[in-house]
């Protein structure tokens, strides 16, 4: 597997139009939900034989890293800073997808968390191929860099099928501890129960 390299941006998705926002909470904290839409707001920035980094519009500037190789995907959302020009990945082990849905976690209006649903195609034992009863849902958070400060990364995961109130949990860590997660040296870890699907994490970062 290839590490990707992302391309340091202020970024080119600043200057695409945000998608709609769906969804707004209540209250100092509060979510909001955009789209990934490769569609209409993605630039293709790099394309080898085996994936593909693009740059795509988040919230309000906030904007979001997304690259696949291998047929894994690895998503930073927020001002990324520098030192991911040297290879960034934050994945899982097996194949794996996201879902295009982001809920943003926010602060008196700035984003400082997101959540995104990640689908694991594990392989059947006997058959050795993906199939659907194989197939974890894992909630990963992220934390949102900020812009002059560029910290972004996983900062937890909860296993959306082997917790009844996942969505809770995942909002718990992210409005717990990604505002004082340092990436590259803290190491993100599932939260709540962990079944048998929910996929083996991969890291790397640049130097």
């Amino acid at each position: 597997m290839r590490f990707t390299s992302f391309p340091v941006l202020a970024l080119v998705c600043a200057f695409l139009a945000a998608p709609a926002a769906l969804a707004q909470g209540e209250g100092d904290v509060s979510s909001i939900y955009t789209k990934i839409d490769f569609e209409t707001g993605c630039i293709r920035t790099s394309t080898d034989e085996v994936g593909a980094d693009f740059s795509c519009a988040g919230h309000r500037g906030y904007g979001i890293l997304f690259a696949e190789s291998d047929l894994r995907q690895s998503v930073f959302f927020g001002y990324v800073g520098p030192w991911y020009a040297d290879g960034a990945w934050e994945s899982f082990g097996p194949f794996n997808q996201t879902n295009d849905t982001v809920e943003w976690r926010l602060s008196g209006g700035r984003p400082f968390a997101t959540i995104l649903r990640w689908f694991i195609e594990n392989s059947n034992p006997d058959t050795g191929a993906p199939d659907e009863a194989h197939r974890g849902q894992v909630l990963v958070v992220s934390r949102v860099a900020q812009p002059g400060e560029g910290g972004a990364c996983v900062v937890g995961y909860v296993d959306a099928l082997a917790n009844p109130n996942a969505n809770e949990m995942a909002r718990n860590v992210a409005d717990t501890l990604a505002a004082d997660f340092t990436c590259m040296s803290d190491t993100p870890v599932y939260h709540g129960q962990r079944g048998p699907l929910a996929g083996d994490p991969v890291r790397a970062f640049g130097q």
